[in-house]
């Protein structure tokens, strides 16, 4: 980009491929990308930054960008007074992080669109989320507020220098958590505690934590179930059940399409905001996939490949890859595409209308701003298998009515990161549902990542229209390295475990802090911001160094070499003070810590492909256990020597499993039932 002034006196974002910022490049507003030659060209003209940060999906963004963006006046305000940036949050998680993390120091609740006020250098001293055109809800107009802040910087050094040292001062101490303090042991009666008071936040009712609004938080449900499966409590299998029943026949279903939506704005999951995320869906497909191992509930099992086949129907990207999300509005509307009214359900369905109608919540006024959004809150029960059929049969036609509709926006950028919580979960479901067409795609999309998202042994974050965007992040690396190893376990591929090691070496070398332990956000050589993230706490993706703990403790299972164990055991003890503090934040690290502690390894002596190998894998993914490992070994080859069932041989010719909890390993097992018996059970 061109550093000459003229050149920052137009709307730059014509030159990004960020279908984000592409949807803000005809504002008036002389919208820039993040770059240092921007923040040069601030420190040149004195201008404060304005910040404002959102994604494609997302429908408070739209909003406010109809509302004051697309306006002449308010655009000729922004352009006078300051140095305005957008940024995509799901291109630059780095640079939304730290002003998410900045704006909750100034007591705010984060979220999009994220609105932050910077000095030239990029440093924050005040911001909020969405602002709206006048002053109304207790917050002031957006023109009013511009020319208040360009005010006070212009005339009040002080105030701006007091915030912008509290904030820096409490951006440095968030990255250095976990440092000092009282360190939590991670023990079962650890584990436990947490599940406990957790189970107080789950709402009796509805499901799900806390109040309206509601999201997932899948990461804190495992926390739950993992509960019940250590101690058999009925009280953590009911809270998880209830939630996800609520949840599957809930508004924040897509019934027709399959897929979640990202949250509900009520306290029973009936309205959603109807965006659609490939990273909530990955979760919950493995939330899913986890509990109906224990519970065989049909209803799990449908919405996991519905789920799958919405993912694959609409969220492939160009080559293989997953896209990111889908719109919460089309025609400018939010939810239109979803919602209906009673009258278009009686012209599609004629005679089956009434029964639709009685199951899935169709009245003539509506249940949401006068339209219907279809659920089956009121009966979530499932019918005998005449009557689903027969709704199944209205699905379908209402879905082919719904596909001549305008669709909702598509961001088709593929990130790193969420591909591989995608590809895991596909891969995992594949593997537990005997469908090999998904880990088929899980294996595209992996491919794709690894062939164009690559570079010198180093992940790149994102993808689109043949342009990559960033280096890539520990998410990026840890995810994917999840994912090689989800698939190394499913199809039993060396290569896999081998990129799986070497994405880890690339984390030690370059994202390692050597002083603290732990893995910074960014690499050592990336683009300097104005502080370097690190932090274990789970946000809406579960957190990279949470991923780590699990991804480490495999790797030391696959391979049997001590070294990722204490890699791993350094990283939970560099955040094991902040553990002790606030552990609901850090639910993905204690997962995966339990994962380490007490690993569930199964090993099976025998050929993949032949029946009797295959019977015994079946058998190993028919238990609810997120922490079991396979490994896989032909007959007269052997495991690595770290491997507690190192030196098993077959028995009898017949294909043979150990299961090894610890380093104590079962009598050989040749019945899939007895093998399953052998597995932890509540």
């Amino acid at each position: 980009m061109s550093t000459a002034p003229s050149d920052f006196a137009r709307n730059n974002l014509d030159r990004e491929s960020s279908p984000y910022l592409l949807q803000h490049h005809d504002n008036p507003v002389h919208w820039q990308a993040w770059a240092p030659e921007v923040l040069a060209h601030a420190r040149a003209t004195g201008k404060p930054i304005l910040l404002s940060v959102g994604y494609a999906a997302c429908h408070w963004c739209h909003v406010m960008a109809h509302e004051s963006f697309e306006d002449d006046a308010t655009a000729a305000v922004m352009n006078e007074l300051f140095v305005n940036i957008k940024v995509d949050r799901e291109e630059r998680p780095d640079i939304d992080s730290i002003y998410q993390s900045a704006l909750a120091l100034l007591g705010e609740q984060g979220g999009w669109p994220l609105t932050m006020f910077l000095n030239p250098d990029g440093e924050p001293f005040w911001g909020g989320t969405y602002f709206p055109p006048e002053s109304r809800w207790g917050r002031p107009a957006f023109k009013d507020l511009l020319r208040r802040v360009a005010q006070v910087f212009r005339e009040d050094s002080d105030t701006i220098a007091k915030n912008r040292t509290a904030l820096l001062d409490g951006l440095g101490k968030l990255s250095a958590r976990g440092a000092e303090g009282d360190k939590a042991e991670i023990s079962p009666d650890f584990l436990g505690k947490v599940a406990t008071r957790l189970l107080r936040e789950v709402d009796p009712v509805e499901g799900g934590i806390g109040d309206a609004p509601k999201f997932p938080q899948t990461y804190n449900i495992e926390v739950l179930w993992r509960g019940y499966l250590r101690t058999g409590g009925a009280m953590f299998r009911d809270a998880v059940t209830l939630t996800l029943d609520k949840m599957s026949q809930g508004g924040i279903y897509d019934h027709l399409g399959g897929g979640y939506s990202r949250y509900s704005t009520d306290a029973r999951w009936l309205a959603p905001h109807f965006e659609k995320m490939l990273y909530d869906n990955a979760q919950l497909i493995d939330l899913l996939r986890l509990v109906h191992a224990e519970t065989a509930a049909p209803l799990y099992e449908q919405r996991i490949h519905e789920t799958i086949e919405w993912v694959l129907r609409e969220m492939i990207a160009e080559g293989g890859g997953f896209a990111a999300t889908q719109d919460a509005d089309s025609e400018g509307a939010e939810g239109k595409f979803y919602v209906w009214t009673e009258a278009e359900i009686d012209a599609a369905l004629g005679p089956d209308a009434a029964l639709f109608k009685h199951h899935y919540d169709v009245t003539p006024h509506g249940n949401w701003e006068g339209h219907t959004i279809l659920n089956r809150s009121g009966r979530p029960a499932l019918a005998d298998a005449a009557t689903e059929a027969k709704l199944a049969h209205c699905r379908a036609k209402l879905f082919a009515v719904r596909e001549h509709r305008i669709k909702p926006g598509w961001d088709d950028k593929v990130l790193a990161d969420w591909n591989g919580l995608m590809i895991a979960a596909m891969s995992d479901a594949g593997a537990a549902f005997r469908a090999p067409a998904w880990i088929e795609a899980a294996e595209r999309a992996f491919a794709f990542v690894t062939t164009t998202m690559q570079s010198d042994g180093r992940l790149r974050h994102a993808w689109r229209a043949g342009k990559l965007a960033r280096d890539g992040f520990l998410d990026d690396h840890a995810n994917m390295a999840r994912a090689a190893l989800a698939l190394h376990e499913a199809t039993g591929t060396p290569n896999y475990l081998t990129q799986a090691a070497a994405w880890v070496a690339v984390l030690d070398r370059h994202y390692w802090d050597a002083e603290r332990g732990g893995y910074f956000y960014t690499a050592d050589d990336a683009e300097a911001l104005i502080v370097r993230t690190r932090h274990a706490h789970d946000n809406a993706v579960p957190s990279g160094n949470g991923t780590m703990v699990g991804v480490l403790a495999r790797l030391e299972a696959l391979t049997g070499e001590a070294k990722y164990r204490e890699r791993a055991l350094a990283l939970i003890d560099a955040f094991a003070a902040e553990l002790g503090r606030n552990a609901f934040a850090y639910a993905t690290l204690l997962n995966n810590a339990e994962t380490l502690f007490r690993p569930v390894n199964v090993a099976v002596v025998g050929s993949r492909g032949e029946p009797e190998t295959e019977a015994l894998l079946a058998a190993a993914r028919s238990v609810s256990c997120p922490d079991r490992i396979i490994a896989v070994v032909a007959p007269g080859q052997d495991l690595p020597a770290g491997h507690p069932a190192h030196g098993k041989r077959a028995q009898g010719g017949k294909a043979t499993a150990y299961v090894c909890i610890g380093e104590t390993c079962s009598l050989p097992v040749t019945d899939p039932a007895a093998l399953a018996e052998e597995l932890p059970q509540p």
